[in-house]
């Protein structure tokens, strides 16, 4: 099963990171995702066992969709004060659910964790 753009971005922000290297081209997501440029408040959540880990969202959309996904991603993981930074087992051991804030509601999408996605697909 494929991960959307957007939930991979989220990922791929927190894994930034974790690796101390910087990942994201964030112009060719641009160029080839033109969505990734409105602006477009999100939130995004974190959970371990279905319980919340880390959770950080924007109120107002200010920030292109592209740079609030990797704002919040990266405040959710390692600056919710409710939680310590989120370590490398735990972001393997986590599902990362995205929330945008769009004119026609609220849409929600969840990616699964990276372990159990791993364990089911080798069996």
């Amino acid at each position: 099963m494929s991960r959307s753009v957007l939930l991979q971005l989220a990922r791929d922000s927190i894994q930034e990171v974790l690796e101390a290297q910087r990942s994201i081209d964030k112009a060719t997501l641009l160029s080839s995702h033109p969505l990734l440029n409105e602006k477009i408040a999100t939130r995004v959540n974190l959970y371990i066992d279905e319980e919340l880990r880390g959770s950080f969202g924007s109120k107002d959309s200010v920030k292109t969709l592209l740079e609030d996904i990797i704002h919040n991603a990266k405040m959710s993981a390692f600056q919710d004060t409710n939680f310590t930074p989120i370590t490398t087992s735990e972001y393997l051991d986590c599902s990362v659910e995205l929330l945008l804030s769009t004119p026609e509601g609220v849409l929600s999408e969840t990616d699964p964790c990276i372990l159990s996605t791993t364990k089911n697909e080798v069996l």
